[in-house]
This record gives C-alpha cells, sequence and structure tokens, in this order.
C-alpha cells in the first residue's frame, strides 16, 4: 500500500530540489502534482481539497531557510498535513480506553469479509502481550463456521473463548459472556459480532441491541482498506447508528491505493486506532499518524521496526548469538537462526520499507524466495557440515545441491558469502578493539570513519 503514491510523491520533491527557492509558481506547480496523485491514490475529493488548501497557505508563508532547501521546505508541510489528516500526533483518541473496573468490553463491528473475526484475534495477542487475560466473544450466529474460526483462534492464542450454540440470541450471548468474564476475573472482552455482506435495518439494530446490553468502553469498526472509498462510506454509516470509538483498517498489505487511510478520519471523524498488515496474528499494528506520514514520504518508521525486533527477537538469545559470533564466527547454525528472527518480524519487503531511504529509493522488488533457497541449502548440509564450512568439498556440495533442488554454483555462492561475513566480522572487532563486545554506539563511530 502507498507504493504509487509514495513514487508520485518523491517525484514532486524531486522536481522542487532543482528549485532555488520557493515561489508562487513552483508551489502551484508542486501543489497540481500532489493533488493528481492524491485523487488517483482514492482519498476522498473533500479531503484533498482541504489538504491542498492548508498546504498552499503554509507554503506560501513559508521563508527558505539558509540550511534549508526548498524541497526540504515542501516536504516539510506535507508531512505535518498529512499528520493531521492521518489523526494528528499524540492523539489521545487514537488510544485504547481501558476501563478502570476490568473487563474492558471492546466490541468489533462491520461487514461480511472485512477480516472481523481474524481481527478480533489479533487484537486478543495484542493485549496478551501485555499480560492481560483476554475473553473472545462469538457473536457471529449467522456466518458458517465463525465460531469455529474464533474457537481456532483461541487455540493458537492459549486464551478463553465463550461460544453458545444452542441460541442465535446475540444479545443473549453478549450478556452472558460479559456475565462470565466478571466472574473469571479477565482483563479484557472481545466481542466478535456478525457481518453482513450490505448494510440493512436488521443488522444495525442488532449491534445496537448488543451495545445498549453491555455498554462497551470501546466500538471498533473494522473496515477493508481493498474497498477504497466504499470503507470510508461504510464506516460512515456505521457510526451513525453505533457512535464508533475507533477504526481498523485491515488488509493494509494489499494493493490499494491507500485513499481509505487518508479520508476514513476526516470524512467519520473517528481516529484509526489498529492497522492489520497480513493474515498472522502478529500482523498488526497500534495506528500512529506521525509514522504512517513518513512510510507514505518514504521516510522509513525506525521506531516500528525497532518495536517489531524488540516483539519478534529474544533479547538472551540474540545476545547469546551475538557473543558467540564474536568469539568463534558465525557458520551456517547460526544463519538459520538470524533468518528465522527476520522472519518472525514479517515480510522482507516489510522489513525494508521501515528503513528510511529505502523505499524512497523506488520499488523494492525484494525476492523473498531467495531466502528460502538458502535456508533449503543450509537444511540440506549435516549437522557438522553446518557447523564446519571447510568440510564441503565438490562431491558434498553436488549432494546439497541435489537435497535442496539448487546448483553447485548456488552453494558455492552461499559458502563465499559465508566466508565474506566472517571476515567483515573479524574487521569489525578489529576496529572496535580486540575481543571487547560488539554495541551500537561503537558499531556507529566505526562506520562513521570508514
Amino acid at each position: 500500500m502507498f507504493t504509487t503514491l509514495n513514487e508520485k510523491l518523491s517525484a514532486v520533491f524531486k522536481g522542487m530540489r532543482k528549485e532555488v527557492r520557493l515561489t508562487d509558481e513552483n508551489i502551484q506547480t508542486a501543489l497540481k502534482q500532489v493533488r493528481l496523485a492524491l485523487l488517483e491514490a482514492d482519498v476522498n475529493f473533500k479531503v484533498v481539497k482541504r489538504f491542498i488548501d492548508n498546504v498552499r497557505v503554509k507554503a506560501m508563508g513559508e521563508e527558505v531557510k539558509k540550511s534549508l532547501t526548498p524541497d526540504q521546505v515542501f516536504i516539510k508541510i506535507v508531512n505535518d498535513e498529512l499528520v493531521n489528516v492521518l489523526g494528528g500526533e499524540d492523539s489521545p483518541d487514537a488510544k485504547i480506553n481501558l476501563s478502570s473496573t476490568p473487563p474492558t468490553v471492546i466490541m468489533m463491528a462491520g461487514l461480511q469479509g472485512s477480516g472481523k473475526t481474524t481481527t478480533s484475534g489479533k487484537l486478543a495477542k495484542f493485549f496478551m502481550k501485555s499480560g492481560k487475560s483476554v475473553l473472545l466473544v462469538a457473536a457471529d450466529v449467522y456466518r458458517p463456521a465463525a465460531i469455529d474460526q474464533l474457537e481456532v483462534l483461541a487455540g493458537q492464542l492459549k486464551t478463553d473463548v465463550y461460544t453458545n450454540r444452542d441460541t442465535k440470541d446475540v444479545v443473549q450471548i453478549a450478556d452472558e459472556a460479559l456475565a462470565y468474564a466478571k466472574k473469571t476475573a479477565k482483563d479484557v472482552v472481545i466481542i466478535d459480532t456478525a457481518g453482513r455482506l450490505h448494510i440493512d435495518e436488521d443488522l444495525m439494530n442488532e449491534l445496537v441491541r448488543v451495545k445498549d446490553t453491555v455498554s462497551p468502553d470501546e466500538i471498533l469498526f473494522v473496515a477493508d482498506a481493498m474497498t477504497g472509498q466504499d470503507a470510508v462510506n461504510v464506516a460512515k454509516t456505521f457510526n451513525e447508528y453505533l457512535d464508533a470509538t475507533g477504526i481498523v483498517l485491515t488488509k493494509m498489505d494489499g494493493d490499494a491505493r491507500g485513499g481509505a487511510a487518508l479520508s476514513i478520519k476526516e470524512v467519520t471523524g473517528k481516529p484509526l486506532k489498529f492497522i492489520g498488515l497480513g493474515e498472522k496474528l502478529d500482523d498488526f499494528e497500534q495506528f500512529y499518524p506521525d509514522r504512517m506520514a513518513s512510510r507514505i514520504l518514504g521516510m522509513g518508521d525506525v521506531v516500528s521496526l525497532v518495536e517489531r525486533a524488540q516483539d519478534a527477537i529474544d533479547e538472551d538469545e540474540a545476545e547469546d548469538l551475538a557473543d558467540k559470533i564474536q568469539k568463534s564466527g558465525m557458520d551456517f547454525n547460526d544463519m538459520l537462526k538470524q533468518f528465522k528472527m527476520i522472519k518472525k518480524m514479517g515480510s522482507l519487503e516489510s522489513i525494508m520499507r521501515l528503513i528510511p531511504g529505502l523505499s524512497a529509493a523506488g520499488p523494492l522488488n525484494v525476492d523473498e524466495s531467495q531466502m528460502k533457497r538458502i535456508e533449503a541449502i543450509i537444511q540440506s548440509m549435516t549437522p557438522k557440515e553446518r557447523k564446519y564450512a571447510k568440510l564441503l568439498n565438490a562431491s558434498r556440495k553436488k549432494r546439497i545441491a541435489r537435497g535442496s533442488g539448487t546448483n553447485v554454483s548456488d552453494v558455492n555462492k552461499l559458502v563465499n558469502q559465508l566466508s565474506q561475513m566472517n571476515k567483515m566480522m573479524k574487521k569489525m572487532r578489529k576496529k572496535m578493539g580486540g575481543n571487547q563486545k560488539l554495541d551500537m554506539r561503537k558499531m556507529q563511530d566505526m562506520f562513521k570513519n570508514m
């Protein structure tokens, strides 16, 4: 998502670099291009108009400082306005309102197919990471296998789920679930309500009755980002009935143009609270307007990258691996461990898009299959071969290539890569003072002097 918009905005900023200073003429030219880029990204036309008007006012009144170039000033203005459109920096509304007297009740609403049940599971995992006990409630009694799906998710998460297959009275199920949550001292209750393929009175009235019965602390509308402006319009209708407290946009990893994300806060007046980035339970992020603006402009998102690493990588395991590599160098077992750590953080492309400068450089064209080939090669080695690369003679390499479905040249390339990595780390150790422990400050100082 946002790839096309990012490319078009980058082209606008690139054109501004040629200018000596900001003038009425080059500002108007740039704004026309930005306006077209936003409209092509399916951003609501009223939102686009307000956005362009606000940027124009700020740009016309901005004097270029000696230390800045016109493109830097313009990027700063566009970035600030994007943050405002997406919800504003440090908005308290974007956070989940936890009840002072548990349990906190969260009601999920949305159309069928928007990813509501999966999002309920993802939200449960989000709370469980901070040590909260969660009860999932199967209140979708109409969609075939909806209850089964929620039970499977609860099993994966090892959390409690409340179901009642003997009734189709959703209000009764929600009421019983809340009583059960209080009895079992749950911190959070997530009610997965039914959706429809379209908005109808029965659906909305049923949701209103559930709301009146359980008095939820949060009502989250789950919208499919792939549906573009339809998601915004549906969110507006749901909000009129339920007065939602926030929005979750799913399928943000798809090829949608991003208009829903940029329009939904302005049109509905409700904050985006979470985004879904894939099918796995970990593919879920709290929404931060400033971070999303940075991604749209191709400036990366280092804070989110660090948070992903902290969630995915065991600190003790990473430290043990670093100590081992420092003392005796890296072997193929270590390479496999590093791959597993990276995989936990998400796809390579999603990780690289968080690194400043990479997404602005254009399409990444990341070949995910390359990592799979390397894993296949390593897994085709014997335990001894993984530990001692010097054992890999011609006949062993042929056997490994056959076992992994690759060529001998692929095996040779991997062996050379391991050798080069070990040589580089040896140089790094020398530059940082022999056997001293590798740390980030020393590495930064080393790279500055290289």
